[in-house]
C-alpha cells in the first residue's frame, strides 16, 4: 500500500477494510469474534475497538503464514465448542449471504472452503476437487501444470469446527516454496484423516483483496456502485447516481430524494420522503420524514431533524435538534442546541456554543423567530413565541413572547463619509508618488 497506515485500516465507504469483514461475520451472530493483529497491532486494535468494544484480540508477532496467524487464536478459543470461520481484514466484500451458505454446507462437510471461478487464475491457490468433494488446495507457487489449469480458486475463507481446525493446524508443515505455514493445507490433512471437505462458490468480485492503492480505489468504486444500485432498487431517487457517495452504514428510506453531489459519512439515516438537495454533506445524523436539507448544507454528528424541518443553503447543524417544522434556511450555524417546533432561524444566525474550553447549549422555544444576524451566546434560552431583532447579541434568557433587542443606537455623521474617503485617497496618492 506504500503507507504508514496498517493495510486493514485503509477505508472504503468511510470504514476500515476490517470493519467490512466484521460486519459480514455478524450475520452469523458469532458468540465470540477474535481479531488476529500483526503489523501496527496497537493502532488496529484501538480503531476496531471504537467500532466494537466486544472484540477479542490475539497478536501474531511473527508473520509465518496464514495457519500460524489463525493459531494465535488458539488460547482464546481453546475451550470453544462450535464452528470457526476465518475471514481476512483486507477482503471486504464477502457477503453475509455467502457465509450463511457456508454454514449450511457445514451440515454435511467437516471443512468448508469458499471458492470462485477466476477469469485470470494467475497467482491464486487452486481448489482441487473430485466430484462434489474438495480434495486439497494447492498454492500457485507449488502447483503442477495440470493443477494450474484449474480455474476454481481459493478465497482463503474457511469454516470448520474449532477443535478440528486447531488439531489440523498443529499438523501443518512449512515444506513449500514460501517456507510458511499455509492454512490451506488443512484441507489435504482433513481428507487424509478421513474427514470430508466441500467448496462453496461465490462471485469473484466478493473475494477482491486489497493490496495496492489502485485496488483500494477499484474497491471503493465497486462499493459505491453496489450501494447506488441497492438504493435505486429500494425505491430511493438519485438525481445523478454516479455523484452520490455512500458510507458503509448509510440508511435511506423509500421515496427519499437525493440530489446531485451528495456525500454521506458514517451513521446517517434519512427517512422515507425526506429530500437531500445538491452538494450536501451528512454524517452522524438523522433526517425524518418530510424534512428538506440543502442545497450546500452540512449536517454533523448529533444533528436530528424531525418531521418537516428545513435546513437551507450554507447552513451547518451540529449536535442539535430541529423539532417538527423548524426552519434554518440561510447561512447559519446551529450547534449544541434545541430548536422548538415551528421556530424560524433567520439568515446569519450563530449559536456561540464554545468558550474555548467547554461547549454550552442554546434552547429556542416553539414558534420563536430569530432575526437575521443574531448571535446567541450560550448557555442561553429563548422562550416560545419570542423574537430577536436583526443584529441582536443575546446574552441573557428571553422569556416566552418577549422581543430581545441589543443594538447600539444608530447615528449619522453628515458628510463624514465623503471627507473620510477624500482623506484616504489623498494618502494613497502621496504614498504612490
Amino acid at each position: 500500500m506504500n503507507s504508514d497506515l496498517p493495510k486493514v485500516l485503509h477505508q472504503i465507504g468511510a470504514a476500515p477494510l476490517a470493519i467490512h469483514a466484521l460486519r459480514a461475520a455478524s450475520v452469523l451472530e458469532p458468540e465470540k469474534t477474535v481479531v488476529v493483529t500483526g503489523h501496527g497491532a496497537d493502532q488496529v486494535e484501538k480503531v476496531l475497538t471504537k467500532h466494537d468494544d466486544q472484540l477479542t484480540f490475539a497478536r501474531q508477532t511473527e508473520q509465518n503464514g496464514t495457519a500460524h496467524a489463525v493459531d494465535q487464536a488458539r488460547h482464546v478459543l481453546g475451550d470453544f465448542e462450535g464452528d470457526v470461520v476465518v475471514l481476512y481484514g483486507d477482503t471486504p466484500f464477502v457477503s453475509g449471504d455467502t457465509l450463511e451458505r457456508m454454514a449450511e454446507a457445514r451440515a454435511t462437510a467437516d471443512v468448508v472452503v469458499l471458492g470462485f471461478d477466476a477469469a485470470d487464475p494467475g497467482r491464486y491457490g487452486r481448489l482441487i476437487t473430485k466430484g462434489d468433494t474438495l480434495e486439497k488446495i494447492v498454492e500457485a507457487k507449488d502447483a503442477s501444470p495440470e493443477e494450474l489449469a484449474v480455474t476454481l480458486c481459493n478465497s482463503g475463507v474457511i469454516m470448520c469446527d474449532a477443535r478440528t481446525i486447531f488439531d489440523l493446524i498443529s499438523r501443518v508443515g512449512n515444506d513449500n516454496a514460501s517456507g510458511e505455514y499455509y492454512l490451506t493445507d488443512i484441507v489435504g490433512l482433513a481428507r487424509a484423516g478421513g474427514m470430508s471437505a466441500a467448496a462453496v462458490t461465490c462471485d469473484e468480485a466478493e473475494t477482491l483483496g486489497i493490496n495496492t492503492r489502485a485496488e483500494l480505489a477499484a474497491a471503493e468504486a465497486a462499493f459505491q456502485a453496489r450501494m447506488r444500485a441497492d438504493a435505486l432498487e429500494n425505491g430511493v431517487s438519485l438525481a445523478q447516481p454516479e455523484t452520490t457517495y455512500f458510507a458503509y452504514d448509510t440508511v435511506l428510506g423509500r421515496d427519499a430524494v437525493i440530489g446531485p453531489n451528495v456525500v454521506f459519512g458514517p451513521d446517517v439515516t434519512v427517512e422515507s420522503g425526506a429530500e437531500i438537495k445538491a452538494f450536501c454533506h451528512l454524517e452522524g445524523c438523522h433526517v425524518s420524514q418530510g424534512a428538506v436539507v440543502g442545497p450546500f448544507a452540512r449536517l454533523r454528528p448529533g444533528a436530528e431533524l424531525e418531521e418537516g424541518a428545513k435546513v437551507g443553503n450554507f447552513v451547518e447543524i451540529k449536535n442539535a435538534t430541529l423539532a417538527e417544522g423548524a426552519k434554518v434556511n440561510h447561512l447559519s450555524y446551529v450547534g449544541d442546541a434545541h430548536v422548538g417546533a415551528g421556530a424560524n432561524i433567520g439568515a446569519g444566525t450563530i449559536t456561540c456554543n464554545y468558550d474555548g474550553v467547554f461547549k454550552h447549549r442554546t434552547t429556542i422555544g416553539a414558534g420563536a423567530f430569530i432575526g437575521s444576524n443574531t448571535l446567541l451566546i450560550a448557555p442561553v434560552d429563548v422562550g416560545a413565541d419570542a423574537m430577536t431583532g436583526s443584529g441582536t447579541v443575546v446574552t441573557e434568557d428571553v422569556p416566552d413572547g418577549d422581543l430581545a433587542l441589543s443594538r447600539v443606537r444608530q447615528t449619522n455623521k453628515t458628510g463624514l463619509a465623503r471627507k473620510l474617503m477624500q482623506m484616504l485617497r489623498a494618502k494613497k496618492m502621496k504614498k504612490d508618488a
